[in-house]
């Protein structure tokens, strides 16, 4: 099973306008050669959380492997009256050449460290700019929350619920995908299955218990229907007088005879907590200790982690519109920044954006990034933003500093040193290392895993550090120590 279904539409002109009319303006300027060096990075972790989770890379390369204007689209941006002839036929004849550098979908990411690095052709590395953000911010956003919520879950399965509540059909579907990096178990989003291998998951609605003579004719049905996966919806008139009674009846009558154990019930309103503490003994007492009890409605990770909490006797959750919609913080803050330009004789001029805003002021140069792990524990130490050609001997030990309150250092030992970013692109041509949905998935608990406690806690958590080299450091101070006296003459 692959990771993703190719797209059936032709994506390439999903980008800001202004992408076009610059790249019109690199071209009649003479820069269409110009080598340029882009970063995309973050500025907030959703949720005030400690980390986020690095997910949307495969759409991203899907994206940029299928880039073609196609004659329409060249007739429309011809109709504008905008556009130099010479430049449309540019674009007619687009071949796509950039080097791009990605963290792997999966992985724990921080704040203001370049995830996506994209070299090549001004005009080139411009254009992707939307769709670039577009892909990682949605599926790191979703990926982020799901794992929230599978964290507070504490081992016990959350299914994606969300596609009605979704942003349109690619929220839901690529919202899906995301959720299952994150930790999800499944989905009930169907098309998911056969696109990604993302499990497809569900029961029954109260449309089906309505629509029979009596809730019990509705059980029985359903459960003649799927006998070896039988789970019921228990709440449609009431949970504890009619719901579960009546599930048991079932159970009794219609699969312990034909051999079958029961798999559930679903409780999908009112005090879960409670009605599922009452449920549980209910069918425990029956001889159904092996029916689990699963839990939906507008959950998220507060409400299950304050349902566990108080002693809700819940197996598993359904988890939509929060999870898909990423309800408390629907928006990952991705950006896109020009980092350097190659002159002639292909040295890098960094370049640097300056604000009155500290957290926007950027960090030039082409830059390579690194995590250390402490080898003694497994777990994550810091991450390292370097030059691009620095090397972190981890043979030896390492001064980390943070870069804004230099006085706070620390040095490290008995630490590996792992480069972050793999390149996807190579002079325009894919060369991502190919992994399943499942792999990615997996590596994503483990990764995560390497984070401490005090990382992962929903209130406070510790900032996990991402400094700079010495050497980074020196030029980005230098370039806002030299645009402050300019500005100041």
């Amino acid at each position: 099973m692959t990771n993703q279904k190719k797209p059936s539409r032709n994506l390439t002109m999903l980008t800001d306008f202004y992408e076009i009319t610059m790249s019109n303006g690199y071209f009649s300027n003479g820069y269409r050669d110009t080598v340029v060096y882009f970063d995309m990075f973050f500025r907030h972790i959703p949720d005030d959380g400690g980390f986020a989770i690095m997910a949307g890379v495969q759409q991203l390369i899907d994206y940029i492997k299928d880039l073609e204007f196609t004659d329409d689209d060249i007739a429309y941006l011809e109709s504008t009256h905008m556009f130099q002839k010479e430049f449309l036929e540019y674009l007619r004849n687009f071949q796509f050449a950039c080097d791009v550098w990605a963290i792997p979908e999966g992985t724990p990411i921080f704040p203001s460290e370049p995830i996506v690095t994209v070299r090549g052709p001004v005009i080139q590395a411009q254009l992707i700019e939307t769709m670039l953000l577009l892909t990682i911010n949605h599926q790191s956003m979703i990926a982020t929350k799901a794992n929230r919520i599978v964290r507070a879950a504490q081992g016990r399965a959350v299914m994606e619920f969300g596609s009605r509540r979704a942003q349109g059909a690619d929220g839901a579907i690529y919202g899906a995908r995301a959720a299952y990096i994150g930790g999800c178990c499944g989905t009930a989003c169907t098309i998911c299955a056969p696109d990604f291998g993302v499990p497809a998951l569900g029961t029954m609605a109260h449309s089906w218990v309505q629509l029979f003579d009596s809730e019990l004719d509705a059980f029985r049905a359903y459960a003649r229907e799927y006998p070896s996966n039988c789970t019921l919806l228990v709440d449609t008139f009431n949970v504890l007088k009619s719901g579960v009674p009546n599930a048991i009846k079932v159970f009794q009558e219609e699969l312990l005879p034909r051999g079958y154990r029961p798999a559930g019930i679903r409780i999908d309103s009112g005090d879960i907590t409670y009605l599922s503490r009452k449920a549980r003994k209910m069918l425990d007492e029956a001889g159904f200790p092996d029916c689990k009890i699963c839990a939906s409605n507008s959950l998220d990770e507060y409400i299950i982690r304050d349902m566990l909490m108080q002693g809700a006797k819940v197996d598993s959750f359904g988890v939509g519109e929060r999870l898909i919609t990423s309800g408390s913080e629907p928006v990952f803050g991705g950006v896109y920044k020009l980092a350097g330009v190659e002159d002639a004789n292909g040295n890098i001029i960094p370049k640097i954006k300056i604000s009155e805003n500290v957290a926007k002021i950027t960090t030039p140069c082409f830059k390579g990034l690194w995590r250390l792990f402490d080898r003694d524990t497994g777990k994550a130490i810091a991450d390292v933003v370097t030059l691009h050609d620095e090397v972190i001997d981890d043979s030896q030990p390492y001064e980390i500093f943070d870069p804004e309150h230099i006085w706070k250092r620390k040095m490290v030992t008995n630490f590996r040193a792992v480069k972050l970013r793999k390149k996807i692109f190579e002079h325009g041509q894919c060369i991502a290392e190919e992994r399943t949905l499942e792999e990615i998935k997996r590596y994503c608990a483990e990764q995560v895993d390497t984070l401490w406690e005090e990382v992962t806690r929903f209130e406070n958590p510790h900032q996990y550090y991402v400094d700079l080299s010495p050497a980074l450091w020196d030029i980005k101070n230098r370039m806002i120590e030299e645009n402050t006296a300019l500005s100041q003459r």
